[in-house]
């Protein structure tokens, strides 16, 4: 049985171009060859209409698969794209933390349904869980189920200020529910290279948290906004636009880095 990687990509920010980063590095990957899951764990279901699928599909999603009506087989779907499965979200799951207010154990919902399907999830190369953005119970359900952390950083004032937030998370839940999770990599999104700002943030990000940030920058992007409203990731729907070349740059240095290990999140 190969070994794969849980992967929360994370960020309590919104807009920070998390769900941008889970699609289109995922499909890159998948190009690339590796055979992809995304679990959107993210009520909104961004990356679920991302990918082409309905948010409001009342069988196929995470929120049933956790309270166990469904198992993960009948969950998963298969997408446009060759070797990248989803398993979608749904409104639903945005009640989740409240129905589950009695349940002591729930932290670790995910995890125990990834250690169950372990032999079917093996397939995968990676596995990639989408979290909302806030730092709530699915959040944590996510970060206890990964073994290693991507965070979105957008290149913006109060970006490395939220991250240090960020961080103090991580140490707790490290501490307390997974002594294994380690952050995989930092990736600067959003990168304005007319904008000062977004090199002094670069400049930080690197000082700060060293070989942790990703070479590779992903640039503001207007085909990485239009994509999504058409079902595809932007390296299908325009994969020689700039955004698109920069996912596949990091695709590439994802899989470069993959036996650096980084022991701690500070």
């Amino acid at each position: 049985m190969k070994k794969n990687s849980f992967i929360a990509v994370i960020n309590q920010k919104g807009g920070v171009g998390k769900t941008t980063t889970v699609i289109n590095l995922a499909a890159s990957l998948s190009i690339l060859g590796q055979k992809i899951l995304i679990v959107d764990l993210d009520p909104q279901g961004n990356a679920t209409t991302g990918l082409g699928k309905s948010n409001n599909d009342e069988e196929k999603n995470i929120y049933n698969l956790l309270i166990k009506k469904k198992n993960i087989q009948e969950v998963i779907q298969k997408t446009k794209v060759k070797n990248l499965d989803v398993i979608g979200s749904n409104v639903n799951l945005s009640g989740l933390e409240v129905e589950t207010a009695n349940d002591t154990n729930r932290a670790f919902a995910l995890k125990q349904i990834f250690e169950k399907e372990k032999n079917l999830l093996s397939k995968y190369d990676n596995v990639f869980i989408d979290c909302p953005p806030s730092l709530s119970l699915l959040t944590i359900m996510a970060l206890v189920a990964s073994e290693e952390l991507l965070v979105p950083l957008q290149t913006e004032f109060f970006a490395l200020e939220g991250i240090t937030q960020l961080v103090k998370t991580i140490d707790r839940i490290k501490v307390n529910l997974n002594p294994q999770l380690m952050v995989r990599g930092i990736l600067l999104t959003m990168f304005d290279k007319r904008n000062k700002l977004s090199s002094q943030v670069d400049k930080e990000a690197r000082n700060y948290f060293k070989e942790k940030v990703y070479e590779t920058i992903i640039p503001r992007n207007v085909r990485l906004s239009e994509a999504p409203s058409h079902g595809l990731p932007c390296v299908i729907y325009d994969k020689t636009c700039l955004g698109s070349k920069s996912y596949f740059n990091l695709a590439n240095e994802f899989i470069r880095k993959k036996n650096i290990k980084v022991e701690s999140a500070a």
